[in-house]
């Protein structure tokens, strides 16, 4: 019997190795993704937004560590220093306000208190009522407006209705009006915590028709979707419906306006204290310092141009990483 002319060649068996490499290739290739680490990558490829949002961080981490950063410059809001003004112009002393290595962004005209110590105070009181009349506002508008949205009928006519009514309300006259005449204790508060629970309060309130009238279209729309349907069909109830099928499809743009709110109601709280109605000296507060350099802004112009630039950066900011977080929300946008 004769030998084949070809044997067939023997195959070397893939290591254990190898074989682990491929599955987890494979496993990797089919790995799911989900929504909230997509709007992480697609965040992270907007470099202005990430500044923003750095920025924003920065100031909230200086607003919660005042006090400690105050003490390791050495300088306190509230100590005076008149030997740093001239006694005949009552202004301070040396080059560009009186900016030095002691005092880094110079002292205030007059009474010479550190202008540092002050910006990094007035951050807590910008921040704090940016952000908490920002949550009455997310509160009070999620809920009317999905109540609005979901239920329809009456109850969307009076949430509608108060809504544009509201809109229609002069807010910054009304805020003006209700401060003056509130008393200077309340609720277990004093003089500017009076003041500040009033703003928040008042600025929240009257925040609330502009996210209520967004989550209401949402709602709208989201109740007629297939999955609610099918929620419905197996027999699942309003209440299920409401905090299971729609307020997580909501998330995404309750985020992108409360970062668009805030930045709105810094600028309100400092157009507040500008006019005399919000918080009251000795508190630092931006509006504060610019409506005081009004008197000053010839002789002393870097005692208007510091707070103004902080506010200017602090609205920026959040701007910026607001816009980012619309478009990384956004499963339509182009970035």
């Amino acid at each position: 019997m004769t030998a084949p002319l070809h044997e067939p060649t023997a195959e070397a068996a893939p290591s254990a190795a190898e074989e682990a490499a491929v599955a987890h290739a494979d496993a990797k290739a089919v790995q799911g993704r989900s929504l909230g680490r997509i709007a992480w990558e697609r965040l992270k490829r907007d470099k202005l937004a990430l500044l923003g949002g750095i920025v924003v961080l920065a100031l909230v981490v200086v607003a919660l560590l005042a006090p400690v950063i105050t003490n390791l410059v050495g300088q306190d809001p509230e100590t005076h220093h008149e030997d740093l003004i001239d006694p005949l112009f009552g202004t301070p002393t040396g080059s560009l306000g009186g900016i030095s290595g002691e005092h880094l962004l110079g002292v205030e005209p007059v009474n010479g208190r550190d202008i540092f110590a002050r910006i990094v105070y007035g951050a807590r009181i910008s921040l704090l009522v940016g952000f908490l009349s920002a949550l009455v506002a997310v509160v009070l508008g999620t809920i009317l407006g999905v109540l609005a949205g979901f239920f329809g009928g009456w109850v969307d006519a009076v949430v509608s209705r108060v809504m544009d009514g509201l809109l229609a309300f002069p807010q910054l006259l009304f805020i003006i009006a209700l401060v003056s005449v509130m008393p200077n204790e309340m609720l277990g508060l004093s003089g500017t915590g009076v003041r500040l629970f009033v703003m928040i309060l008042v600025i929240g309130f009257f925040g609330w028709p502009y996210i209520g009238r967004v989550v209401r279209g949402q709602t709208l729309s989201l109740r007629e979707r297939e999955y609610v349907e099918a929620a419905r069909s197996l027999g699942a109830g309003r209440f299920y419906i409401l905090f299971k099928e729609l307020l997580p499809n909501l998330v995404a743009p309750i985020i992108v306006y409360t970062t668009m709110m805030i930045p709105t109601n810094i600028l309100t709280e400092a157009a507040l204290s500008f006019l005399g109605v919000g918080v009251k000296p000795p508190t630092a507060s931006w509006g504060q310092m610019l409506s005081s350099a009004i008197d000053y802004y010839d002789s002393d112009p870097m005692y208007m141009v510091i707070p103004g630039v902080a506010i200017f950066i602090t609205v920026l900011a959040f701007n910026l990483f607001g816009d980012g977080v619309r478009d990384a929300l956004d499963p339509k946008g182009s970035r």
